[in-house]
């Protein structure tokens, strides 16, 4: 019995030594905070002129109580073109944070995704792409930066979601694209 005492004596101190040890040659890796996202801004200027149109959901509670608010500051024009650009910011802090510069930053891992209701007569094309931002990345598109084109009257929805490392290329859909959702809303959009 004495020898499996001193067998188990060296193992506990084998283990205790062990769980001591310095392990200062590999620090944790630095945690990447996923960004809080209050509020996501679409303005949309009309090729040639004219008011722009803003697309406009803020909610400053997060998962609060409360629900967003969510507003459409006009109309589309039929048949008309415009200019969209898109920007994400934290209300939560004086001043309000752009996270917006922190996508275009983080390019490869984020990419804008445009979900249309069929009932809705207007198309959407991205104008950026990642090396637009981040150098050293590649063509993947991110949608800072899009054209909104409509055709006939009509109205529907229209949903803006941002993606965290979707997967890329992807056919533009959230199922295909997958990744992580750091805000979505849904727009009810007229187009006269």
């Amino acid at each position: 019995m004495k020898p499996f005492k001193q067998l188990f004596m060296l193992f506990c101190l084998t283990a205790l030594v062990m769980s001591c040890n310095d392990d200062d040659d590999n620090p944790p890796e630095p945690v990447n905070e996923e960004e809080v996202i209050t509020t996501l801004t679409a303005t949309l200027t009309p090729d040639g002129g004219g008011a722009e149109i803003e697309l406009t959901t803020r909610d400053l509670d997060g998962d609060g109580p409360n629900p967003p608010v969510v507003t459409v500051s006009g109309p589309l024009a039929a048949n008309s073109t415009y200019n969209g650009v898109l920007k994400v910011e934290n209300e939560t802090e004086d001043p309000a944070e752009d996270i917006t510069e922190e996508v275009k930053e983080e390019a490869e891992e984020h990419q804008f995704l445009f979900v249309i209701d069929s009932a809705l007569n207007l198309t959407i094309d991205y104008t950026d792409q990642e090396s637009d931002y981040a150098p050293n990345t590649g063509t993947n598109p991110v949608g800072v930066t899009f054209t909104v084109t409509t055709t006939d009257a009509g109205s529907g929805t229209l949903q803006i979601l941002l993606r965290h490392e979707p997967k890329k290329p992807n056919d533009g859909t959230p199922a295909d694209a997958g990744g992580e959702t750091d805000i979505e809303a849904t727009f009810n959009i007229a187009v006269n």
